[in-house]
């Protein structure tokens, strides 16, 4: 298993409550051994003017899932956090409001100091709408 500490789906929903995570509507759909899936709403808070998804809204999905995963696979929080360092993302299809996506995070490389991993977001068909890379950085905290 690649998580160094085992993804609880009632701790990670609560790491949510407060963030931007919450303010998206971002809930946890499940994990495995290296894979964690998100739900996200396409709503008010998530379209842009045109009533589709907000391409910022999934770049945020992938940033937010990337650092959660990231999070569980840091040994000691009291002395290290990840930060995100680098992100793309191909906008491939557009999802109306009303609707949802799901964003599905695998590793690419996981290393003591560095974390790739890949984020692929679907519509309710299953049909590919965005994949994102996101670098994270493990950094001493000062």
């Amino acid at each position: 298993m690649l998580w160094k500490h085992e993804p609880d789906v009632e701790r990670l929903q609560q790491t949510m409550q407060g963030t931007l995570l919450e303010h998206l509507g971002l809930t946890l759909e499940g994990f495995g051994d290296d894979w964690i899936a998100v739900r996200m709403p396409v709503d008010q808070r998530t379209i842009q003017p045109y009533g589709i998804l907000h391409g910022g809204a999934s770049v945020a999905l992938a940033e937010s899932l990337g650092s959660l995963a990231s999070a569980l696979c840091i040994e000691d929080h009291s002395t290290h956090t990840p930060v995100g360092v680098e992100i793309n993302a191909n906008h491939l299809r557009p999802v109306p409001d009303g609707q949802f996506v799901i964003g599905t995070l695998s590793p690419i490389r996981i290393g003591r100091r560095m974390h790739v991993w890949n984020i692929e977001i679907r519509d309710p068909e299953d049909r590919l709408v965005c994949i994102s890379r996101l670098t994270i950085m493990v950094v001493e905290r000062g």
